[in-house]
This record gives C-alpha cells, structure tokens and sequence, in this order.
C-alpha cells in the first residue's frame, strides 16, 4: 500500500505551467468559470469566433474533475438510447447521439491540427453483461435506430466469460492532461482566481471584478442556487479507479451493466479498473477500495497497483446534461453541468453548442439539452426521490442527537459525536491529534457523513466535500473551511 500513489494516473504525469492569478478589474466578452476541460475548449471555439474570453479557476487548471477521469471519449454512454427515446422522444434521443458522434471527431480534428501528443488512441467502447442478454440486445436496436455503428458479440478480452457485449465502433482514448495543457495555450487564464458573486455582467472575485457581456458557468456544478435552481436537479456520485501494472492489457473500453459491474481501460501498461460508486455522502456500502481490491485477487492476482484515486460526477435527474442559457431569464448567463460519468465527450458537446448558442447561431442539438426542459415522464420520480433525500437529511441536521462521544472515536476513523452539548464531527488520528468540523453543510444545511475510505466529511444532498481538517474539496459549498476550534484534551 505504500508504493501505492494516491493520485490519477493523469496528474502523476503532467506538469502544468502556472499561470498568474487575475490582478485587479478588468473588462471581456465572456467571463469563464472554470479552468477544467468544458471551460477550456468553450474559450478556445468563441476565440475562434472572434470573441475575447477570460478563463477563471479557483485552483489551478485541470485540478477539478478533468484530472480524474478515466478518459474514456465515446457516444456509449451505458443502458442510455432506449431509455431517451422512451422519455424525449426519437428526435431527441438522435439530437443526444449525433452530439457525442460529432464529439469525438471534433476531438480527432484538435488533435491533428495541433499535434497535440496525447497518447490519442482509436478503441471500440464495450457495454458488457455476466447475466441477462436482454437489456444489451433493445440497447443495441435503440443505438441502431439512431444511427450509431454497434454490434453485439460474445467474445471480450476480459478475464471472465459475458453472456453479451454491445460494441461501439470507431470511439477513442486519450491523456486528459496533456490535451488540456497543450489546449489552454490558446486561451486566456487566471488560477488562483475564485469567484465569489455573480451578477448581470459582473463576476466579483476575490482578486478583483470582472465585466462581461456573457458568463459561463463551466466548474462543474453552478455554486448560484438561483436562477436554475440546479441544486433540486441533480446529485452527485463518488466513482474509485485503481490502475494496474503487471497485467495482459486490454485493447477496448469496456463497462458493465450489473450491478456489481467493473469499468476497463488501458493507459500505456496501466489497465484501469473502476468500480464501487455511490452516492455522494452514502457510504452505506463499506470501502469501496477493498470491494475493487477483492476483484483484482480474482481476475488479476499477479497485478500490482500503481495507483489509486476517486471522481466526483453529477447526475442530472433526467440523464441529460445541462448545457445552456442558465435560467429563462438570464440571456447572458450560460451553464454547463451534469456531466454524468461522461464528462470527456460532454465536454466538448458543451464547447460546441454553447459557442453556437453564444454567437447566435443556430445549434442541431441544442433543444435536448437544454437547462429550460422540464420533462415529467422522464424526471418526475427522480425529483421526488431527491426531495426526500433532501429532507431527511436536513431533519437529521436538526433533529438528531449522536450517542457517540469523542471517547468513542476510535484512533484513525471518524464520526458524529456530542461535545459540550453540541454536535461535531470529529476525526481521530492515530497518535490521537483530534481535528472537528461543523457537521452542518455550508451550501445549505444538511448534515455531511463521515467518508471512511476517503477519510472525508461529504454531504448527502448535493455533493460537497470537506477534508478531515475541514477544508473544502469539492462544491458546490463556497465555503473553504468548516474547520471548529476542538483539541484532544480540551
């Protein structure tokens, strides 16, 4: 374990330069935020189209969810064509599909044009089944009948037998890293720049004020909660990788449609093997490392792990990225969010339609991604499910007391204890050193849970994330510590 990096594969191999923080007021046409994948390749079409654009990045470029992607850049999105056209209909499931299609060639050109070395490789992405045949055979007429190139089979280079697997020719790979490096050259950015406000062109940052006659928001979830209102839209969900050396590698993508499904991908000699997901928050589970290591002594107990790191991805309750004008009546305020596990290809189907809607053109694909959609048959269920994930854990907040106390933690866990007569979440190290947290979510008030695996504070609602010592890792909270002042001893 300790030889083990706890990293991405990505971020291990790439050195970004560093890029000055913004100093003072200025004024552009578009105001990015955020310096991940989705921002970067919107800057660079709107530069193309004659439009002056600033990307801003609270941290540094590519230190979001673009560095710990598996890299996958394919229109197979898992058990999704079927299902679209029960909910938005043949035309809109085609508008979903020629999107990502068109994607990965628009990812072919930038390559080529630029000579962008990043390890660009042409796969076929596999979905694959150990049980039931069923669901794979109506993916692939629903894939067909839109007129993506599929074929089912039964041979995989797996190391197990499947029942099925539905191919999708003609997608691809890369290093996220290195294209996104190589990309940014292109385009303006200031790191070390957060946002704090937005307003009718106006970002107010914490190192000095942006105008701008439009806005994006590209980092990952919208920190705004109105309009859009995209905190009652959409979750999000932890995803674990281990990358692995010393095993036969693998030449296709592949993800499984179980549930207890495993996600392969080469990189070089390290096959990436994925798994475990959940819930942001939910930890019900138990370790989901331990669950992807049991796998590896089953399929692969001559491999050793070189690498280990988790995602973050949200989940739009339709299954249909948000990408668009913002809110109905925000005509400057653009959005790209809810990605799903798909945030490659996604990525580059934001920069596309975003820049045409921004230019005032006319997009093919626009209308079914569109932040405005509100579609009952498709949401309806998810959106109730949602509100009452939401209102049991802010009763749980308000309402509950732990039976726990400090004395209870045991060295190296953590948990929700009573403190002087006030709830804490505490973590214990080893030697004893005690560090507290408010257990009270800054962005709006449910209660965060202990994340053993991850040694984390994570909120159940809508996704944010907090270090043992409380400092933020994920949003959408603003908030950069929930850190309390308790001491072992105190």
């Amino acid at each position: 374990m300790d030889n083990i990096k706890q990293t991405s594969l990505w971020r291990d191999t790439t050195i970004f330069p560093g890029y000055a923080p913004l100093k003072g007021d200025v004024q552009t046409d578009v105001a990015i935020i955020g310096g991940g994948l989705a921002g970067i390749l919107t800057a660079h079409f709107l530069e193309q189209a004659g439009r002056q654009c600033i990307v801003l990045e609270a941290d540094r470029i590519g230190s979001g969810q673009t560095g710990n992607t598996t890299a996958k850049i394919t229109s197979q999105h898992g058990l999704i064509y079927r299902k679209l056209i029960g909910s938005v209909g043949k035309e809109g499931a085609w508008q979903y599909a020629a999107a990502n299609q068109e994607a990965i060639e628009r990812y072919r050109i930038l390559v080529r044009k630029y000579g962008i070395d990043c390890e660009w490789s042409e796969r076929n992405a596999y979905l694959y089944t150990t049980k039931d045949a069923r669901l794979l055979r109506q993916e692939c007429r629903a894939a067909e009948s839109l007129g993506i190139p599929v074929e089912l089979t039964d041979r995989t280079e797996l190391p197990f037998s499947v029942e099925a697997a539905l191919k999708f020719k003609k997608q691809a790979s890369f290093h996220p890293l290195k294209f996104l490096r190589r990309m940014a050259e292109q385009v303006k950015v200031f790191e070390q720049t957060k946002v704090l406000r937005a307003e009718p062109q106006l970002l107010v940052t914490d190192r000095g004020n942006i105008r701008a006659d439009q806005i994006v928001f590209a980092g990952h979830y919208p920190f705004v909660l109105r309009p859009g209102y995209y905190f009652l839209r959409m979750h999000q969900e932890r995803s674990y990788v281990l990358g692995l050396t010393n095993v036969v590698p693998v030449s296709g993508m592949y993800l499984g449609v179980d549930s207890d499904a495993l996600s392969f991908r080469q990189s070089g000699n390290v096959l990436l093997l994925g798994g475990g997901g959940h819930r942001t928050g939910d930890g019900e589970r138990g370790n989901p490392y331990d669950y992807l290591y049991h796998k590896v002594e089953k399929y692969f107990p001559h491999a050793r792990t070189a690498y280990q790191w988790s995602a973050q991805d949200c989940m739009p309750l339709d299954g249909i990225p948000y990408i668009g004008q913002f809110g109905k009546k925000t005509e400057g305020w653009f959005v790209a969010t809810g990605f799903q596990k798909w945030g490659m290809t996604t990525s580059m189907v934001a920069a596309m339609v975003l820049t045409d809607l921004m230019c005032g053109r006319s997009n093919a694909y626009a209308d079914v991604f569109s932040p405005q959609r509100f579609n009952v048959l498709a949401s309806a269920k998810l959106f109730l499910e949602e509100g009452k994930y939401a209102v049991t854990s802010l009763a749980k907040e308000k309402f509950t007391f732990p039976k726990e106390t400090l004395e209870d933690i045991r060295p190296g866990t953590g948990g929700v204890v009573e403190y002087e007569g006030q709830k804490a979440g505490v973590y214990k190290e080893e030697n004893g050193e005690v560090y507290a947290v408010s257990i009270k979510c800054p962005h709006l008030g449910c209660q965060l849970a202990w994340n053993q695996s991850e040694k984390s504070w994570d909120c159940p609602c809508h996704g944010s994330r907090y270090d043992y010592r409380g400092r933020l890792l994920d949003g959408p909270a603003q908030t950069a510590s929930v850190a309390c002042g308790l001491k072992q001893g105190i």
